[in-house]
């Protein structure tokens, strides 16, 4: 072998071995991924959905109704922002209802259910007294508080029903009366004709579709079958079709469907073109807070029925789609409190309020669209009304209530109220053992479900 320079043996080196395979790296949308479906499944999902969503949609619908009355407000030699004052002032009322629903137990909901429905129709009769009873843009559902407050009762109906509705069917469960026809449908129907009835009275269809949409909603929780649900569909519908067919009004609104020119043959349809352009000039990202065009007079009721309109206008495709976002997130967390629970009436009142705010919201959005007719029904939590505001708020309070009565949900807020051990003396802990609110947390693990913290 021959020698180095030096006169020593070369150094054999050792060969490289080859590198050992690195580990692939997790992916990091599925990493996304499990940690979204971890949360979804938590129990306290649907409270926290229900809470922040409807407290979202509250928020933003003050800011759309200051955005889009100041100009019908001037309009009307009024301060720029009275209609939000009064707005403003129907919010902090219905926090205080959704504060006080959210607190009360189940026992005491179903005990409103009757005074409710009883102060409902008492109301609602008035309406169509001569000296008592207000008639606003052609519909005789209002009742003067004096000065410039209004009630509308038939906001109230729509609360009345689920309760009562809810309370009633639960009660022929606990008895096995349901599989009976009748018992399925009396007093249910009658009652809610009767409230239909009232309503009509007035010629408010909107309220009434959305009151038939509640009615068909607690026959469906309640298991009725596909020929007693078809045979009062039908019957709705028949009835529907009559009253749209003798009213000018109705089948003029009923021709506006899908209109792009202000005069669709004899029906006027400027609100609803006019819809579509406040829609279609937004684009993105809208034009500004404030900066609507349609509102300065173009665009009817810009800040009750098409407040929707003037959202797209403003805040545009984005802000459209984030209002859409929030109302299926507050009805997926509907469906889910009513599909999670174990008690009778709490399932069939939070599906009748799931039905009533995503009824009303698709009827609403859908109409600023042009796919559905105008119906005159404001979007719930968002446009302007008190009326509306208070009961719908209240009904929020309700999904509340029964998302933080599930036991899952009990335990994982009681994990997260810390009880401290023995007070503190000269400013540090006497007791250096683990705290007490520790130990909780490790007996309520096995009453957790979902892992969560």
């Amino acid at each position: 072998m021959p020698g180095s320079r030096t006169g020593r043996p070369p150094v054999q080196r050792a060969s490289r071995r080859p590198a050992a395979a690195r580990p692939v790296r997790e992916n990091s949308l599925l990493r996304l991924y499990m940690r979204a479906r971890k949360a979804w499944d938590r129990p306290l999902t649907a409270y926290y959905l229900i809470l922040g969503g409807s407290l979202l949609i509250t928020v933003l619908g003050l800011v759309m109704v200051y955005s889009a009355s100041q100009i019908t407000a001037l309009q009307l030699s009024l301060p720029g922002s009275y209609f939000f004052r009064k707005q403003a002032l129907a919010a902090l009322i219905g926090g205080a209802l959704l504060f006080a629903a959210s607190r009360m137990p189940v026992k005491l909901h179903r005990a409103l259910a009757y005074p409710i429905l009883a102060g409902a129709v008492f109301m609602m009769a008035l309406v169509q007294v001569p000296g008592i009873g207000m008639s606003i843009n052609g519909n005789q559902n209002w009742i003067s508080l004096g000065g410039s407050f209004q009630i509308q009762p038939s906001e109230f109906g729509k609360l009345a029903l689920v309760l009562w509705g809810a309370d009633l069917i639960a009660r022929k469960q606990e008895r096995k009366l349901l599989t009976q026809w009748k018992h399925m449908l009396v007093p249910l129907v009658p009652v809610a004709f009767l409230l239909l009835g009232l309503i009509m009275l007035g010629g408010d269809m909107g309220t009434a579709i959305i009151l038939t949409a509640i009615l068909f909603g607690l026959l469906w929780l309640a298991g009725a079958p596909t020929r007693l649900f078809a045979g009062v569909l039908t019957i709705a519908a028949l009835i529907g079709g009559v009253l749209i067919k003798t009213s000018p009004n109705r089948m003029a609104r009923l021709a506006c469907i899908g209109a792009t020119e202000p005069k669709a043959g004899v029906a006027d349809c400027w609100q609803a073109v006019h819809g579509i352009y406040a829609l279609a000039s937004g684009g993105l990202f809208g034009s500004g807070l404030g900066a609507s065009v349609e509102k300065w007079g173009q665009l009817p009721e810009a800040h009750t029925d098409f407040i929707f309109a003037v959202t797209g206008e403003e805040l545009g495709l984005a802000g459209t789609l984030s209002v859409l976002a929030l109302f299926a997130a507050l009805g997926y967390a509907g469906i889910r409190v009513a599909g999670c629970t174990e008690d009778p009436f709490v399932r069939y009142a939070a599906g009748g309020v799931t039905t009533w705010i995503t009824a009303q919201a698709v009827i609403n959005i859908g109409a600023v669209l042009g796919l559905l007719p105008i119906a005159g029904v404001p979007l719930p939590l968002f446009s302007y009304g008190g009326s509306a505001l208070l009961p719908t708020m209240f009904a929020i309070g309700l999904l509340i209530a029964f998302a933080r009565d599930e036991p899952a949900a009990r335990a994982a807020l009681a994990m997260r109220q810390p009880r401290f051990g023995r007070k503190r003396a000269g400013g540090a802990r006497m007791d250096r053992g683990p705290r007490r609110w520790n130990t909780m947390r490790r007996r309520a693990s096995v009453a957790r479900t979902s892992g969560e913290r």
